[in-house]
């Protein structure tokens, strides 16, 4: 079996830079106003080093929110032993309630009903994870199941940042929270 070779560190700390210099740049400005120009000089990288890391602005921006997906997953994931069915892990809340200083952000990249290029990363993902869990578990339905809460979450997460549901990080938590219940033992 070969093992991957190792990021070469100074790459890992140029893409660092660069996610960095984004989420500066979308803290002043929407992403559809963020120009290679200024996120280039922000970082202290020339224009070709971002080409090097990067196809665009979008491919980065999917970069530098990546651990929004990880914290989705793992909050939605933070409980132990049998879950309640009303009241969401403490991690689930928390993670909505982080969202908040890169909102613009993660609305740009993740469309209303849980699209977008970062929806499709946590769509991916979430599935992924889920569908592990089930066919661990010997669910028959796993693929069904995992398909129906990645795009449950993605949807409400979604329409939440968009303003689409009226309800404060803890709110959506539980509603979600209970949806993903119900999915789990509707089979």
């Amino acid at each position: 079996m070969t093992r991957p070779a190792p990021e070469d560190p100074r790459a890992a700390r140029t893409r660092a830079r660069l996610r960095e210099a984004l989420l500066a740049e979308c803290a002043e400005h929407p992403l559809a106003e963020v120009g290679v120009a200024a996120l280039v000089r922000r970082a202290g990288v020339g224009r070709a080093t971002f080409y090097v890391h990067y196809a665009d602005l979008e491919a980065l921006a999917v970069d530098a929110c990546a651990d929004v997906v990880r914290e989705a997953v793992d909050a939605l994931h933070s409980w132990q032993g049998r879950p309640d069915p009303v009241h969401a892990p403490p991690a689930l809340a928390e993670f909505f309630a982080s969202l908040a200083p890169h909102a613009g952000l993660y609305r740009a990249l993740l469309a209303p009903g849980g699209g977008g290029p970062l929806g499709r990363v946590l769509h991916r993902d979430l599935r992924a994870y889920s569908l592990r869990e089930r066919e661990r578990a010997g669910a028959a339905d796993a693929p069904l199941v995992a398909s129906a809460v990645a795009a449950t979450f993605a949807g409400v997460l979604a329409d939440w940042l968009h303003g689409l549901l009226d309800a404060d990080a803890p709110q959506v938590a539980d509603q979600v929270w209970q949806l993903l219940v119900a999915l789990h033992a509707s089979r």
